[in-house]
């Protein structure tokens, strides 16, 4: 029972990370009104 819950708060926090690398604004690049860098958190 303890491994499953393990698996399961391992599995969740792997999840929770959300997409690698640096965020893009959206859209194609030489559209983007305001090119800057976006906060990271």
């Amino acid at each position: 029972m303890r491994l499953a819950v393990l698996l399961l708060a391992v599995s969740l926090a792997l999840a929770a990370c959300g997409k690698r690398g640096a965020p893009v604004p959206p859209g194609p690049a030489d559209q983007v009104q305001y090119p800057r860098t976006y906060p990271s958190s």
